[in-house]
């Protein structure tokens, strides 16, 4: 879903239930350079489940990250939750050409899309002949109602940026993963099946990807806000502070034990479990590394654990770790807030040369 705007940057823009992340990316050869980034939290209830709820506090956000990263360019790419999205392989005559294809969807809409065709913004791509029939092509069809295009785009320009493109925050993992997949020694000659593990404030999310691309995905409510309420109630700070709290350290000395270990308990039976109910579906293709992301995956031990329980490779998520980065970026912050900022990046990776 373009809407052609001009400019070499492009920044990716992911907003979740507790902050907006900014990161803009330009072509540097084969790759790519960050050129600005920015994370700023938002207040509690401002997005829910993905949707935002209060527009004036995700503006103000979005315009605080921009004050901060200082963008170059002012386009930007967003992306609906997949939960949103309709995706479908359609197979179509070969012969038909853009426009044609673009009628076919528009009549045989009621067939591919649960709801009325009036609220309806959609996307096509060719995918190439189709491999049993020479004569018929596969189609790619992406469809969301426009409320939620609209309320994203609405949000970026109130915020002074200019939309250039909405994606699906599926296809901008996807996208992602190929910068983590070239960090991942060889898969030693077998098909390439990794665990995708995205851990946010309120979700976790496992995906699995098969070749790149996600085939199996299942969404648990339970985050790092779980872990931060803990720490608040325990040792009577604000909400805020118990989250630099987390991050900084110096909390008593009972935390690791009380408060830690048992969160960690939970998070590793969660995944565990989620691993089990893949396979439970009748996936037969074995995964054998994960891919830890999100502003939790980086707490003490973690990834440790995982590896123990799972008998996995398990290693934390940087996709900027081969890009150049634009000197007046701190490097080390970056690094830190990599982890979370898969989304955002795999949107910005959309940027031309």
């Amino acid at each position: 879903m373009g809407f052609r705007a001009s400019g070499k940057g492009l920044i990716g823009i992911d907003i979740t239930s507790a902050t907006v992340k900014l990161i803009e990316l330009k072509r540097a050869g084969s790759g790519y350079q960050v050129e600005s980034y920015a994370v700023r939290p938002l207040r509690e209830g401002a997005v829910v489940e993905r949707r935002i709820r209060d527009m004036g506090e995700v503006v103000d956000a979005l315009k605080r990250a921009v004050d901060h990263a200082k963008p170059s360019s002012h386009r930007v790419s967003v992306a609906v939750p997949a939960s949103a999205a309709i995706t479908k392989t359609l197979t179509l005559p070969a012969s038909l050409a853009d426009d044609e294809i673009e009628t076919r969807i528009q009549l045989d809409s009621d067939k591919h899309i649960p709801f009325p065709f009036s609220e309806v913004a959609f996307d096509f791509q060719r995918l190439g002949l189709n491999a049993r029939y020479g004569d018929q092509q596969d189609v790619l069809l992406v469809a969301c109602r426009q409320q939620d295009v609209g309320q994203l785009t609405e949000a970026v320009r109130q915020a002074g940026l200019t939309p250039a493109m909405v994606d699906v925050e599926t296809f901008a993992m996807e996208r992602a993963y190929t910068e983590l997949a070239s960090q991942l020694p060889p898969a030693a000659g077998q098909e390439d099946c990794v665990a995708l593990v995205d851990i946010g404030a309120n979700m976790n999310a496992f995906h699995v990807l098969r070749d790149g691309r996600i085939t199996y995905s299942r969404d648990t409510v339970f985050g790092g806000r779980a872990l931060t309420e803990e720490i608040r109630d325990r040792y009577g700070l604000s909400l805020e502070e118990a989250g630099l709290a987390k991050k900084r350290g110096g909390l008593p000395e009972d935390y690791q034990r009380s408060v830690l270990e048992p969160f960690l308990d939970t998070l590793v039976q969660q995944v565990g479990r989620s691993l089990q109910l893949y396979y439970t579906a009748g996936r037969k293709h074995e995964v054998r590394r994960m891919i830890l992301a999100g502003g939790t995956s980086v707490l003490p031990g973690l990834a440790d654990r995982l590896a123990e329980e799972s008998g996995m490779e398990v290693v934390i998520a940087n996709p900027f770790r081969r890009m150049k980065v634009n000197p007046r970026i701190d490097v080390q912050t970056l690094a830190g807030d990599a982890p979370a900022m898969l989304t955002a990046c795999g949107l910005a990776m959309r940027v031309r040369s």
